[in-house]
């Protein structure tokens, strides 16, 4: 039997890990073990943080979203499973080990490939339990035993054969395209690594010379003028390229232009892909280093030169320059060609500079070889699983951004030059022929086939992009490629949830991954999340000092307090700004619904018997309004939860519980708990308590958790919250006409609590009233007690009809009932009149001032519009305010 009574403060640091182990003690974080393990599934994929990762933000606020869906729908009687993992992070990862190589006076050339590899292992034992403890803390309610990593023999089974199929299909390719190359890392990176940064460069003006002609002939004959961003790229020019309709260049195409200083011939061309209305018109194509330039190369047979290596230096392509880093050739080039006569201008120009999300450098635009997939079979079938409806993207606006994107797809790449990752499954032979296989016993196995004899094979040195491993998670995680009973019983999943940022680097690939390899779509929703920002809406950075740590706050205010500020602050798709004020308040509200429950449970009598709603002929008014509001809680955060709206449905549970069950029912149960009929109230009150404590659990699991244990409960009840059934509306509780009652009881309590307040009456005094009820008279005669309770009125000064001839009073009116308040109980007049005389005065002070400003044209003229509305607001305000002190200082006088 539960205890009765409840510590005076809840301490969250103790409770919320002795709660979570005792949950996860019990399995009841498995799908086995919910309330029905036979019923329909409700699965959610962790998007896996990385394997060395902290905890920020955006992590706590995705494992909140996902742990609040996780937990409504098993106790909605789903078998329900959150699969949890992390991912090995290539890129990232492999960063840490360098540098601590680096620290310890190696690196990774040194040491070699097998070394380094065990190196990152060890790495990622170290650190992954990390990550995990702080998802633990968050209070994620995974299944824990089937925990993945994306470099786990399991799915590394799944990415091999991933590539062979896709491989045999004919949709992966070996090939040379433009790539975002960082110099830094020495590796092709993927545009989700590339950050886009809003800086002040500089646009180059200069001629090119157009070959047989003097530069002295002028624009359009001895030259064409051009503008660039990067000079130093002029080097790797092919390319002319103006607009076939544009004439003040159309009589060139067919002829030779001469790249600056190297002089080496170049066509004038056409295409339509020209802006004639930007620059100067004309464009110089440098397929070799600028995406859109290599389609146009593609489309004109353009050769294609690489002027740079692999550390961003400038190679033999680039003649004098060769040797020279890319900024310092762009420079001398620059200086050389001005000599030469070639420059026409330099002028300022807002630019989004590509930056690597790692380390910050210049990324450039550089033709590689490469391992591609061709996405486009992929990418058809992921435009029509939504546009059919079997996926939805929600908030639905960026329905169109992921069209977009899938309409618009570049060829894939997918090879890192990295050493931790997923080692791409192909070998070469001695003349370097592929063999792409599952295994390096496959690929000889071909090869022996292949050759007549067995040869030497090397495999490709490079490793998979990150993004096509984890574009299988949603059912490498449950088995695949095996047919396994987990993915025939959990696949497809249900939501996916994620920032949307990665919509098309991650959400897109594993629609398209889904329906290629398993025929079917992974998850039939996904939920898109906002960044979240400081308090006044900027990105948190180390840079500007605003970063709230996640453990720092649940080490100060406890989890739920953070999660719920998550949780109720976020809408789907949208940015939302976090304050430490908001989450401060939150916690407030967990010692509410705290304070709320040791008042209930103080008022049971050991031997109470909890039997759930009493009987509607049982019950007074301010129950049955109780119970009618809780049934329309129940129903509006039900369909608020259907819909995705958690945010929404926490704040009406939360105005729910503190202002309705709290401030209202439980101030009027206080006198009623006292007398003979005081059993119907402490059932309504555990009834109301438990079943809003089911419908907070989501949002703040810990403290719900540990007062629900503390309830009294019926014999057949769940052992614990996190099992327990989610609330259904009562038919059999709905009462518009209670409701309709205390709501009229409610609006005379707050016009007399107004009343006080405008009165200065000190908050322990009880005062005098009249009720002039006329048709309200039976209602209020009969919740008289209650009225007298919630408003600090005197039980033997309360009276129905008028007031007596000439007995000052403040008068009321609520709906159709008349209040009168006998000024002479309330207040001492004589201190109370100094006290509005004074303030009186300093008003109409304040008043002059603010009409002589606005009687000044010279003000009302010059001043801006905003400041001129603001002083007829203030006027007007003022104004008000004289009115009423007025009417005040009448009523006393």
């Amino acid at each position: 039997m539960p205890s009765f009574t409840l510590p005076k403060a809840y301490d969250f640091r103790t409770t919320e890990s002795r709660l979570y182990r005792w949950w996860e003690e019990n399995g009841w974080f498995k799908p086995e073990n919910s309330r029905n393990p036979d019923g329909k599934p409700f699965v959610i994929s962790i998007p896996p943080p990385n394997v060395t990762g902290i905890l920020h933000q955006g992590h706590a606020l995705f494992v909140a979203l996902e742990d609040l869906m996780i937990r409504y729908q098993r106790m909605r009687g789903r078998a329900a499973l959150w699969v949890p993992g992390t991912d090995h992070a290539g890129i990232a990862t492999q960063l840490q080990v360098e540098k601590k190589l680096h620290d310890e006076g190696t690196s990774r050339e040194e040491i070699g490939r097998e070394r380094f590899l065990e190196e990152c292992w060890a790495w990622k034992e170290k650190y992954h339990g990390r990550i995990v403890s702080q998802l633990r803390r968050l209070g994620a309610s995974c299944d824990w035993d089937r925990e993945r990593f994306t470099m786990d023999e399991g799915l590394s089974r799944a990415v091999r054969e991933a590539f062979v199929r896709l491989y045999r299909m004919g949709l992966i390719y070996r090939d040379e395209y433009i790539v975002n190359w960082s110099p830094g890392l020495q590796t092709a990176v993927s545009d989700v690594e590339v950050e886009y940064s809003d800086e002040m460069g500089t646009l180059y003006y200069f001629k090119y010379p157009v070959a047989g002609a003097s530069l002295e002939d002028g624009p359009g004959v001895g030259y064409i003028p051009v503008a660039t961003t990067r000079p130093e790229t002029i080097l790797g020019d092919t390319a002319v390229a103006v607009h076939p309709d544009d004439e003040r260049y159309r009589h060139l195409i067919g002829k030779t232009c001469l790249v600056p200083i190297l002089n080496r011939p170049i066509p004038i061309i056409h295409d339509t892909y020209v802006d004639m209305e930007f620059g100067t018109g004309a464009l110089k194509i440098t397929p070799g280093h600028d995406p859109n330039d290599f389609e146009i190369g593609r489309r004109h047979g353009l050769q294609i030169i690489n002027i740079m290596n692999k550390d961003a230096t400038l190679n033999h392509e680039a003649g004098p320059y060769a040797g020279l880093e890319r900024f310092e050739a762009r420079k001398k080039l620059w200086a050389d060609m001005a000599a030469a006569g070639l420059v026409i201008k330099e002028e300022p120009y807002r630019m989004q500079v590509p930056r690597a999300q790692r380390g910050g450098e210049v990324i450039e635009p550089l033709v590689s070889t490469q391992w591609f997939v061709n996405t486009k079979p992929m990418a058809e079938m992921g435009l029509a699983a939504v546009r059919s409806g079997r996926i939805r993207i929600i908030p639905e606006r960026f329905t169109k951004v992921y069209y977009h994107w899938l309409e618009n797809l570049r060829p894939w790449c997918i090879s890192r030059q990295l050493w931790w990752g997923h080692r791409i499954p192909a070998w070469y032979g001695p003349d370097g022929h592929i063999f792409v296989a599952h295994t390096e016993e496959e690929a000889h196995e071909a090869a022996r086939e292949h050759y007549g004899e067995p040869v030497t094979l090397q495999q490709d040195p490079d490793v998979l992009d990150t993004w096509f491993s984890s574009g299988l998670w949603p059912f490498s995680t449950l088995g695949w490629p095996d047919d396994t009973p987990d993915l025939r019983r959990f696949y497809p999943t249900d939501v996916l949830e994620t920032g949307y940022d990665i919509l098309f680097f991650w959400v897109a690939r594993m629609i398209m991954q889904g329906l290629m390899f398993t025929n079917n779509i992974p998850f039939h929703t996904v939920y898109l999340h906002g960044i979240v920002r400081d308090e006044t809406g900027r990105k948190m950075s180390k840079t500007y000092g605003n970063v709230i740590d996640p453990i720092e706050v649940m080490d100060n205010y406890g989890t739920d307090a953070l999660r719920f500020t998550l949780l109720t602050g976020s809408t789907p798709g949208n940015d939302m700004n976090l304050s430490i004020e908001r989450i401060k308040a939150n916690r407030n509200f967990a010692n509410k619904i705290w304070n709320a429950t040791r008042f209930v449970l103080g008022n049971l009598p050991q031997d109470f018997r909890y039997s759930g709603a009493p009987a509607r002929e049982q019950l007074d008014l301010p129950d049955r309004w109780i119970l009618h509001r809780l049934n329309h809680i129940i129903r509006l955060a039900t369909r608020l939860f259907e819909n995705y709206q958690f945010g929404e449905a926490g704040r009406q549970v939360y105005e729910f519980l503190w202002g309705e069950f709290a401030d209202w029912y439980i101030e009027a149960a206080k006198p009623r708990l006292q007398g003979e009929g005081a059993e119907p109230v402490r059932q309504t009150l555990v009834y109301v308590l438990d079943q809003t404590l089911r419908l907070l659990h989501p949002f703040i699991p810990y403290v719900t958790e540990e007062l629900w244990q503390h309830l009294p409960h019926r014999q057949d009840e769940a052992p614990a919250l996190i099992v327990a059934a989610w609330p259904e509306a009562d038919e059999g509780l709905d009462d518009e006409e209670a409701a309709a009652g205390f709501e009229r009881l409610r609006e005379a309590v707050r016009s007399i609590r107004n009343a006080r307040s405008e009165y200065n009456v000190d908050p322990g005094r009880r005062i005098a009233a009249y009720f002039d009820a006329g048709a309200e008279d039976s209602l209020f005669r009969s919740q008289i007690e209650v009225v007298t309770t919630l408003a600090r009125l005197d039980p033997g000064r309360v009276h129905f009809g008028s007031p007596p001839e000439g007995e000052k009073c403040a008068a009321l009116v609520a709906g159709n009932v008349a209040i009168f308040l006998p000024l002479g109980g309330m207040v001492d007049v004589e201190a109370e009149l100094a006290r509005l005389q004074k303030q009186l005065a300093e008003t109409e002070k304040r008043l002059r001032s603010a009409e002589a400003r606005l009687a000044n044209e010279n003000f009302v003229s010059k001043a801006p519009a905003r400041v001129v509305e603001q002083a007829r607001q203030s006027l007007s305000e003022l104004q008000e305010q004289r009115a009423r002190l007025l009417e005040q200082i009448e009523a006393l006088s």
